[in-house]
């Protein structure tokens, strides 16, 4: 029952496709730190293999047709795409379906004040995080600000070799006695993890100098007022670029291998379909998996369902009945990364039923927490069928659980998509250092992870 070791089975050729799709990962995770930013390179890769906006679409009342391809860009924050197949929509839909926020720091609505001479931004942990992990390091701003006029300023600060990087302190070890004999969930509150911006005073100003020399920068060099950071969203996160790990170059650190990781194996699976599949091919980029998948952006929210049904009518099929029936008859990867076994914390694994980095890509039966709760929990007819397609096209890939029972857990999106009635199985890369900072996967498993989703949308 043990799975074989992927990198075992390539040839020179498969190596070399191995390295390049890194190659590309690695410029997605750069350029790719926020869902924003991720929507911009999805949105752009899409267009160039000839995707059209459904909104456009449904504006110029374009009659769709098989081998037609469209996506709906919700909010700018997700991403849901669409390949006609010959079958009616009726048949179900082949999905594949990632998230890309990640976790991170944001910043508060009102955040900046002065103290000891530094200007600080307050700041919310978005996700669920590890808050020591995100002390004593190097960070960068990303985001947007919108005025009140509507006018959007992009900001991404701290990326370039010339940027100014900012941070959250960490107490020194020397003084540190107190904090180090407080549980490591205690040790850092989410109340500390405020950022340094600045420290040096605004000439000839009295009054709270250094966060007015923040305030000048933020006006002269990007057009904001402190006002309107009443409606920004900026993030803080890891400013170090993703670069190869280990000394023979087969893994990749980074920061957001959950879910980017997925995301990126799902669209380049995508964007490699033939010209018309034989069931139409859907991939969902979503939003908010991290908190809930909450809000109008996360799965929760119904614009899949929305935008099928627009789809339907432009294909002259629609009915409540036919979207109804196309939701139920889908089938689903659930595409989330799984903790990777990681020798030095074995005590957390029950090994047999753990994903190793480099065994290909993970299929997770259940997931949720303790006796499955907020699980999907996968039935076996359907397992049965990915087993056969993944042997049938040569995917490396392996089963898991989130670590022991009773330790703890977590959830993705698959049972919210479940809730249609369509059959969903969750499946992605291992990871370690899951929501650290910088986590690490195998080049292995996200070249196995491109072909089974690929193979996924062919077969199913």
């Amino acid at each position: 029952m043990e799975r074989p070791n992927a990198w075992k089975t390539y040839n020179k050729t498969d190596l070399k496709k191995v390295d390049l799709l890194a190659e590309r990962y690695k410029d997605f995770l750069n350029r790719g730190k926020t869902e924003r930013e991720c929507v911009n390179y999805i949105v752009d890769a899409l267009e160039k293999k000839g995707y059209l906006s459904l909104e456009k679409a449904v504006h110029e009342k374009k009659k769709l047709k098989s081998g037609d391809k469209v996506y709906l860009n919700q909010m700018n924050k997700a991403v849901v795409a669409f390949h006609i197949g010959k079958h009616p929509l009726e048949a179900g839909m082949n999905i594949v379906g990632a998230h890309i926020d990640s976790p991170r720091v944001d910043l508060k609505q009102n955040p900046f004040y002065e103290d000891a001479d530094f200007a600080l931004a307050d700041t919310h942990y978005y996700g669920g995080i590890k808050k020591y992990q995100w002390v004593a390091r190097q960070m960068a701003l990303h985001g947007v600000v919108v005025r009140k006029d509507g006018t959007m300023i992009n900001i991404c600060i701290g990326e370039k070799d010339d940027d100014p990087v900012v941070g959250i302190s960490d107490l020194l070890v020397h003084l540190s006695q107190d904090q180090a004999s407080k549980k490591l969930s205690e040790a850092i509150t989410g109340e500390n993890l405020d950022i340094i911006l600045a420290g040096k005073p605004l000439e000839e100003e009295e009054k709270e100098p250094v966060k007015a020399q923040l305030l000048r920068i933020l006006k002269d060099e990007y057009g904001i007022e402190e006002e309107d950071m009443l409606s920004a969203e900026i993030e803080a996160v890891p400013a170090e670029k993703a670069r190869d790990f280990g000394l023979d170059r087969s893994m990749i650190i980074g920061y957001g291998h959950d879910d980017r990781s997925c995301a990126f194996a799902e669209l380049d699976a995508l964007l490699s379909l033939p010209s018309i599949p034989e069931f139409t091919c859907c991939g969902m980029l979503v939003d908010k998996e991290e908190i809930g998948s909450v809000g109008a952006t996360g799965m929760r929210a119904r614009y899949l369902e929305n935008a099928l049904a627009e789809i339907a009518n432009l294909m002259g099929q629609y009915s409540e009945l036919t979207v109804r029936r196309a939701l139920q008859n889908s089938r689903m990867l659930s595409c989330d990364v799984s903790a990777g076994f990681d020798p030095l914390y074995a005590s957390a694994f029950e090994k047999k039923n753990a994903a190793f980095l480099g065994r290909g890509v993970c299929y997770n039966k259940f997931t949720g927490t303790r006796g499955k709760s907020g699980s999907n929990d996968a039935n076996a007819e359907f397992i049965g069928k990915v087993r056969r397609i993944m042997d049938d096209c040569k995917v490396s890939w392996q089963t898991a659980e989130l670590g022991r029972v009773d330790q703890g857990g977590g959830g993705t999106i698959a049972y919210i998509c479940a809730l249609y009635g369509m059959e969903v199985i969750d499946s992605g890369v291992a990871v370690l250092n899951m929501h650290a900072p910088m986590e690490i996967i195998s080049k292995a498993d996200l070249y196995e992870a491109d072909k089974a989703y690929r193979a996924f949308m062919l077969n199913a």
